[in-house]
């Protein structure tokens, strides 16, 4: 008895001092294959870099529908390790639809925040029911808060594949959070104007996400013929400039010191339109408009980074819908229909900047042709295989909406480059030729750099709902939401060399779901073994316990 108590005392001493050195000594061990429980290293910094208490308010508490459940487990496990981290960060589950006497009122509240919820078909015992779900985080530190969203929708994509494409994200979208509260010095992004650009308030929703993480200035070249060295003085105090859908043509001064803005270093990201056509102009009586091409000037000047610029419009199978009205007065419906001339862009996740994101839609696109030079050149959009080229000048006819396309004539054609992401150390466009002007500080020779052409001015316009702007993606017409903004938020990073966050969205995890098909169909199979087995077992346990006392005891 003696030697069983020291046996007993040892091994309680033993399980004390682990739980002692424990209290010291923190350490987690990540069994799983993708090391979906293991953060990068650009999370980390991120998560370091906050210096006071920051609040995190998780809208997924309550009874939730099986797979926001998944999706509230695994964001509690991710900020769980943002805290092991970071001491300063903690998180509270909440459900904002707890009480029933204020919810209309909630959910209004929330929506005029910008939190939009879900609406979930939930299907039980053959019962089929709504439920609202808020899937959003607020991130809160110091006077600021930013908003999480947690789930990641794709069009056409399966509830497994909703979960998994969330999951995937929730590392970059929380270190996205703590960048945006933690910068402490802001680059600089110049809005190009005088060429007629696009209005700000079709840009606005682009030019509201990027504040978070920039400051933002307009430059106008209006007095290069005058004063050419101010205006690239001016441009240097800038990291970036934006050139959204330019109209009017760039002369060769203004093209000079573009060139040298390049060549000093600047980033440049550049929307343009080859092709006149606005979806717009076919709304008149005829519903037809002619295609023509748009001379920018800037041919050029990309023919010298490996860049041609192409006037033929692409015309693609898979395309996003335009909205008709049918029928007259009150008796008018409104018909989502393919349109060829809006291409819905796939991503090729062929690099950080477009990894994990939503179709792109793109409105009469053009082709950009690759050049052989020594710059290096990566295809960020292209068309569908099913996708062909129209030469311009074209006539453009809603009437061809009821027509069956033929598809022969898509056959061996399509993959058309429609944005280029052009790499190396950038050598002027001007270099051995004649110069427009003189420039005090001209450079023929820079460091490297980047730049980003895409053929689609209209990539970054979002649409207005009386006159204000709607989300960058959105179409009110039809309720579907492209990955616009997503895309050019990384292209926007990466050229500004934030490259960090960007590669989060590299990573691939693989969240196990149950097979819900599966679990209907064998449901009484396993409610039987999962209560029957245990009671038999107890039975037949019960019984050979009985029957070895008698034997055991009997007289």
């Amino acid at each position: 008895m003696k030697k069983e108590f020291t046996v007993l005392a040892k091994g309680i001493g033993v399980l004390l001092a682990i739980n002692v050195l424990a209290s010291f000594f923190f350490i987690r061990w990540d069994l799983t294959e993708d090391k979906r429980y293991t953060l990068s290293d650009a999370s980390i910094t991120t998560a370091q870099q906050l210096e006071d208490p920051v609040i995190i308010d998780v809208l997924l508490d309550g009874t939730l529908p099986s797979e926001f459940a998944k999706l509230k487990t695994e964001t509690t496990l991710l900020l769980e390790q943002f805290a092991s981290q970071n001491n300063n960060i903690s998180y509270e589950l909440v459900n904002p639809l707890e009480d029933a006497t204020t919810r209309e009122n909630t959910v209004a509240q929330l929506q005029q925040l910008g939190l939009t919820p879900a609406n979930v078909t939930v299907e039980e015992n053959g019962k089929v029911s709504q439920e609202l779900v808020f899937p959003w985080a607020m991130v809160n530190y110091r006077n600021k808060t930013v908003k999480v969203p947690l789930l990641k929708n794709k069009l056409g994509s399966t509830a497994q594949d909703r979960i998994n494409n969330s999951v995937q994200q929730l590392e970059y979208a929380f270190a996205d959070a703590f960048t945006k509260l933690g910068i402490a010095e802001k680059k600089r992004i110049a809005v190009l104007k005088g060429n007629g650009e696009l209005d700000d308030i079709y840009i606005a929703d682009y030019l509201t996400e990027i504040r978070e993480y920039y400051n933002i200035g307009a430059i106008t070249l209006d007095s290069v013929a005058t004063n050419p060295q101010r205006v690239l003085d001016q441009l240097k105090g800038f990291d970036m400039i934006l050139v959204a859908k330019p109209t009017q043509a760039f002369s060769d001064s203004e093209k000079y010191v573009l060139d040298q803005f390049i060549v000093n270093g600047g980033k440049s990201l550049w929307l343009l339109d080859k092709v006149a056509m606005q979806l717009d102009s076919l709304f008149n009586d005829k519903g037809s408009n002619l295609a023509t091409n748009k001379d920018l000037g800037l041919g050029d000047l990309f023919f010298r980074y490996g860049i041609r610029l192409r006037t033929e419009l692409v015309n693609d199978l898979y395309n996003t819908p335009i909205v008709l009205a049918t029928g007259e007065a009150n008796e008018s419906q409104y018909n989502p229909l393919p349109w060829v001339y809006h291409p819905m862009v796939f991503s090729k996740n062929n690099h950080p900047i477009n990894s994990n994101i939503e179709a792109l839609r793109l409105q009469f696109a053009s082709h950009l042709d690759t050049l052989k030079n020594t710059y290096k050149k990566t295809i960020l959009l292209q068309s569908s295989p099913l996708s062909k080229l129209e030469k311009t000048p074209t006539t453009i006819s809603l009437n061809s909406i009821g027509l069956q396309p033929d598809k022969e004539t898509y056959v061996n054609q399509g993959g058309y480059a429609l944005g280029v992401l052009i790499s190396g150390d950038f050598q002027s466009a001007y270099k051995n030729r004649v110069k427009p002007l003189d420039l005090a500080t001209a450079k023929e020779q820079g460091p490297s750099n980047r730049m980003i052409v895409i053929s689609d001015g209209d990539i970054i316009r979002n649409q207005l709902r009386k006159g204000q702007p709607l989300p960058l993606g959105y179409d009110k017409w039809t309720n579907n939401t492209y990955g616009n903004k997503e895309f050019l938020i990384n292209c926007t990073n990466f050229l500004l060399e934030d490259t960090g966050l960007i590669n989060i969205r590299n990573r691939k995890v693989s969240v196990p779901l149950l097979d819900v098909e599966k679990i209907a169909n064998q449901k009484s199979k396993w409610q039987l073994i999962n209560i029957g087995i245990p009671v038999v077992f107890t039975i037949l346990l019960g019984m050979a316990m009985y029957y070895f006392r008698r034997r055991n005891y009997k007289v």
